[in-house]
Parts: structure tokens; C-alpha cells; sequence
């Protein structure tokens, strides 16, 4: 703005130096009086340009300055920590700032030995990294030198979030064994379970006619085959899928059928978190203005849902978790309808197959 003002002075004294030559001289150095003016004018509007745009950039500088104070500001100002974590038995910790992205550490008693991390680190989720460490006496004896295996399987139990083995542990001489349930493989972590796929492996003995549907834990042999109904009859058109024969003129029991039933088995674990999305219904193409979706029957109704999640789509959700073992049923109703007139009903049924492990 100093700057700006000297500019404006320096113009003014300049009109008025050629103004009093023009009156008291008449040599010719400095322009005519109108013309000084009309350059004092373009000057002036010269000035103006710069000096508002001076004032933009100095506001957008005070701005940003002022973003960046209430960011580093709220930096300082943050009290997001993890929780204080616990002191082992016969332990101690160091470390007294709980903080995002600092750490502690913990130590033992003389004649304890740490079980776990010796460092942990609050994660940006607020968390601790790593499982609570844990202090154990060192059981040798001073007597006889004699060493007493330590179970760790009982130090460790299933019911613990750092359990060691995932389904059964079997504790032997100095070290311990995780075993699976059939249908398994122990992972390569030597604590965990991955299902085995008979159907894919060929490990089953469903028959020709039937579909081998892989579970956690095992397969089911399933048949499929075409419902008998009085007013309809079908035929299979493909191993998942049934299609109505066409209705006689005027035979209304027979066009209100479904004019396709088609057959979906899901596997999952017991237990599994809900709500979960379990299976999507589409129609290729609508003759119809309008596509309605339902429930129409099946075993275990209160734990499914039927959800509209597009023009032309319908979503099976499990709404509640199941513990298994166990199987259910959800048959899935989609119509097409025309001004509120019935097109054509298409229905799927979906067996869910429900594994007494959550894993």
C-alpha cells in the first residue's frame, strides 16, 4: 500500500510540475494540460489494476496462512490416544506417552521370561499393534537341573484372542501341535485351517445325476429337479435351472406359475457377522414398467431379506448370524408386471449350507 502511494504521489507532483511550466514558460517540454490529464488518468488506472490485485493475493495469502495455523493447531491440540495398556504379571513397562505412532516396552522380573512383543505401537486406529505380552516363570529346577515343560496350550486357550492354534491344540515335549478338523489343512502358519475342496479335487461321491457343493468343512451331493405342479409342468434346461412348458389360451392357474425356477447353493461359516450380502437377482431384460422383488418361502425366513439395489436388481441379505451346523432356504420371487398386470414370476432358490466352525 506504500508503495502504492508513492506511485500516486509521484503522479500528482509530476501533473503539477508540467502545469507551472505551462504557465510561466511557454517553451514546449511538457505536454498540454489536456493531455497530462488523459495520461494521469490511464496511470491511475494503471494503479488501480495492481493495487487490486495486490489486495487478492494478500487475501489468499492470509488465508492460506490461516489454514495452515488451525491445521499445525489442531495437530498439537489432538488428544487422540490409544488406551493405557495393561502391565503384564511380574512385568513392567516403559514408555508414558500413549500417543499415535509412539511406543512402549515392557520387561520382566528376574526368573520370568516375556511371552509376546516386547514393543507395541499405537496404530492410527487407536489400537495397539501386537497381542498383550505376558510374563512366565522360568521353571528349572536349582536342584536337580531337572526342566519342567510348559503347556502352551493351557497358557494359551482357545477362548483368548491370541490363541495359538485355531481350532485344537496338543501340547507335547517343549513345544505344542495345532490340529484341524476333517475337511481341513493346517496353513502354512502351522495354526490355522483352510478348507479342503472335494468338490474341485475330486475327493467326493456324489453321483452323476447330483451336484457336488463344496462346504466349509465338508460337500453336499445335491439333485436337482423340476417341481410337480398341477397347473404347470417344467422341464430342465440346464443342471441349475427349470423352464415352464408354454400355457394352454386362457389357462390362468398355469400363466401365474413361475416361468422359470432356478437353484443356488452358498456355503458359510457359522456365525457369520450380518447384515452380509448374500446373492443378487438380475433380469436381462424388462418387457414390462415394473419389476417387483420378494421372499416367497423357504426354511429360516427371519434370517433373510430381500433389498431392491437397482432398477433391474434384487439382493438376498442374511440379516441375523447363524450358527451352524445348520441349513436354510430362501426361495427369491421377482415379477414383471405391465399397468399392474402379472408378466411372468421368476423364482430362485438358494440353500445355504451354514458350517458348525467359524472358520
Amino acid at each position: 500500500m506504500e508503495v502504492l502511494f508513492r506511485m500516486k504521489s509521484a503522479a500528482v507532483l509530476l501533473l503539477m510540475f508540467c502545469l507551472h511550466h505551462v504557465y510561466f514558460s511557454d517553451a514546449q517540454e511538457c505536454r498540454s494540460t489536456h493531455d497530462l490529464l488523459t495520461s494521469l488518468r490511464q496511470v491511475e488506472k494503471m494503479l488501480s489494476v495492481h493495487e487490486a490485485s495486490y489486495q487478492q493475493g494478500l487475501r489468499s495469502l492470509r488465508k492460506k496462512m490461516s489454514a495452515l495455523h488451525n491445521s499445525t493447531m489442531a495437530i498439537f491440540k489432538t488428544g487422540a490416544t490409544c488406551s493405557k495398556p495393561e502391565l503384564p504379571a511380574n512385568g513392567r513397562r516403559l514408555g508414558r506417552v500413549f500417543g499415535i505412532g509412539h511406543e512402549v516396552h515392557f520387561l520382566c522380573k528376574p526368573s520370568y521370561e516375556l511371552i509376546g512383543p516386547r514393543t507395541r505401537v499405537c496404530l492410527d486406529s487407536l489400537r495397539w499393534s501386537g497381542q498383550q505380552p505376558m510374563c512366565r516363570r522360568l521353571n528349572a529346577s536349582r536342584d536337580n537341573n531337572i526342566c519342567t515343560d510348559i503347556d502352551e496350550c493351557l497358557l494359551f486357550p482357545l477362548a483368548q484372542p491370541g490363541r495359538l492354534c485355531v481350532h485344537q491344540c496338543v501340547n507335547t515335549p517343549g513345544s505344542f501341535h495345532c490340529f484341524c478338523p476333517a475337511g481341513y489343512d493346517l496353513s502354512r502358519d502351522a495354526r490355522s485351517c483352510t478348507d479342503v475342496d472335494e468338490c474341485e479335487n475330486r475327493m467326493h461321491n456324489c453321483s452323476a445325476d447330483q451336484v457336488c457343493v463344496n462346504t466349509f468343512g465338508g460337500f453336499q451331493c445335491m439333485k436337482v429337479e423340476c417341481p410337480q405342479m398341477k397347473n404347470a409342468t417344467y422341464i430342465k434346461t440346464s443342471s441349475m435351472r427349470c423352464e415352464r412348458n408354454p400355457c394352454m389360451s386362457g389357462d390362468k392357474s398355469c400363466s401365474q406359475a413361475p416361468n422359470s425356477i432356478s437353484f443356488h447353493f452358498l456355503s458359510v461359516v457359522s456365525n457369520m457377522a450380518a447384515p452380509r450380502v448374500l446373492f443378487r437377482v438380475s433380469a436381462a431384460r424388462v418387457l414390462g414398467d415394473t419389476l417387483r422383488f420378494g421372499l416367497a418361502g423357504g426354511r429360516g425366513r427371519g434370517h433373510f431379506s430381500v433389498q431392491r439395489s437397482g432398477r433391474q436388481t434384487g439382493t438376498l441379505l442374511l440379516v441375523t448370524p447363524i450358527e451352524g451346523p445348520s441349513t436354510l432356504e430362501a426361495e427369491v420371487e421377482m415379477s414383471e408386471l405391465e399397468r399392474n398386470q402379472l408378466l411372468g414370476r421368476y423364482l430362485t432358490k438358494v440353500t445355504l449350507f451354514v458350517s458348525p466352525y467359524t472358520f
